[in-house]
């Protein structure tokens, strides 16, 4: 899930890694809203929000939309500066390290989110755009940009592109082979869509029973990817 880039990967690897880390973007996004009324991945949104608010005078909301998506694009940053760095090194498991970096972040955030209450807000929000920023950029990499965890926008679009080719094809009756191509991605999209989805609902829920918690348990479930991936290369390299 982890290991081969681009058109080295099967689509049943693409799917996993698409459904597991949707999961995970939607409970952190879920779950920082819920804590402080503010989305950590919905840039399209707080790009909007920026524009309102700059349209306003109200300079202080302007700001903070703006130190959103500044940590957003600097975990992107990031992710692609290490993963850059680990290929150069010829490292296989570069990309299981960069969820395991988000992983040790994320714990430290929740960590910080028990003992600081303060941070419940803004810095809360800030800390895990920077995290869906790493996340994103390192499927969007890994994939080539076939599969997004946090870019919920782009893969309705992609929904409604495939079901509108899978009508076009099946009325023109274009063949078996383009309507299994098209419904192949269509089970990629909605599953990924849908793990988005219900992992927004078990943060908000996870969230209110356990509070900052929830993040360290999102952690281990991170690290839990990585891990394998890792002690493999560390064993090949004995």
């Amino acid at each position: 899930m982890l290991v081969r880039q681009g058109e080295h990967r099967g689509v049943s690897a693409d799917r996993s890694l698409a459904w597991s880390l949707a999961g995970i973007a939607g409970a952190v996004n879920a779950a920082g809203f819920y804590a402080a009324g503010l989305y950590s991945s919905h840039m399209t949104g707080t790009v909007s929000t920026m524009a309102d608010h700059l349209a306003l005078g109200e300079m202080g909301a302007f700001g903070m939309a703006l130190a959103i998506v500044a940590t957003f694009i600097a975990g992107a940053m990031v992710s692609a500066m290490l993963i850059n760095a680990g290929q150069r090194r010829g490292l296989s498991a570069i990309y299981a390290y960069s969820v395991c970096l988000e992983a040790l972040l994320l714990a430290g955030l929740g960590a910080a989110d028990v003992w600081l209450h303060e941070l419940r807000g803004a810095a809360l929000v800030m800390g895990l755009s920077f995290l869906m920023g790493l996340q994103n950029a390192i499927v969007t990499r890994i994939s080539n940009a076939r599969v997004r965890t946090t870019h919920v926008t782009g893969m309705i679009t992609d929904i409604g592109i495939e079901l509108g080719n899978l009508i076009d094809d099946l009325y023109h009756r274009n063949g078996r082979d383009r309507v299994r191509v098209t419904l192949d991605k269509l089970k990629t999209h909605l599953p990924t869509v849908g793990s988005f989805f219900l992992g927004g609902v078990l943060g908000v829920l996870g969230y209110s029973a356990w509070g900052a918690m929830l993040f360290v348990t999102l952690a281990a479930i991170l690290a839990g990817f990585a891990a394998p991936v890792i002690l493999a290369e560390w064993r090949t390299a004995e």
